[in-house]
């Protein structure tokens, strides 16, 4: 087994284990002040917002051009992060051409939103590969990564959960579904999540989507 596939178990154990269930239903929400809670005067379809907005722990990842990506990258934006990993079979590539057709009417809300794909397989998603990748979505879009000690408490602090299944070269990725919305002042504000659909993935439907985010962004 790989040095990064024993950490990963380690992982799991101190979480207590995961499913893909959990993981397509996953927020951060050990700390009560930090609990998504939808705000009363807003109907929401497929969201949350939190109470009390915070801000993201520093951190530092690598974009897809090899830059460095801190909190100063979330200053002045919208940013709507997802989590996932380039060898995906099914969620990643269907989350991202759906983000990509969302992105033109997320835009006219407002144009300073970025769309953030963060990599949880650091080992074999290189930059290149991760340029090669999310060109093929979208040329705006951002797809970030670290090494493991600097992406699992950044994702963790997104409220995201990843672990690695399986050994050897052909292992997948167990991920998060749910989307995360930043603030423009770098606090972690809202979270879009993903619904169980009949005989299909849990999926966040475009339509709800973009009529939560436009509620979301005239209230904030």
């Amino acid at each position: 087994m790989r040095k990064s596939h024993v950490i990963f178990v380690f992982i799991l154990i101190g979480l207590g284990g995961f499913t893909y269930q959990w993981f397509s239903n996953s927020t951060d929400t050990r700390a009560p002040q930090n609990a998504p809670l939808t705000k009363p005067n807003i109907e929401l379809a497929t969201s949350f917002i939190y109470d009390n907005p915070r801000p993201l722990a520093p951190f530092a990842l690598d974009d897809q051009y090899g830059n460095r990506f801190t909190n100063a990258n979330l200053q002045n934006h919208w940013s709507l992060f997802f989590i996932g990993f380039t060898s995906c079979p099914d969620v990643c590539p269907t989350t991202l051409n759906k983000l990509a057709a969302a992105y033109p009417e997320l835009q006219k809300i407002t144009d300073n939103i970025q769309i953030i794909f963060v990599s949880a397989d650091p080992q074999r998603d290189t930059q290149t590969k991760r340029l090669d990748y999310i060109n093929f979505f979208n040329r705006d879009f951002k797809a970030i990564t670290a090494d493991h000690s600097q992406l699992f408490p950044f994702s963790r602090d997104l409220g995201f959960a990843y672990a690695m299944v399986g050994e050897g070269d052909n292992y997948q990725v167990d991920h998060s579904a749910s989307y995360v919305l930043v603030s423009p002042q770098g606090e972690k504000f809202a979270v879009f999540k993903a619904k169980p659909q009949p005989g299909q993935l849990p999926q966040i439907i475009n339509a709800e989507l973009i009529d939560d985010f436009k509620k979301i962004i005239n209230h904030s």
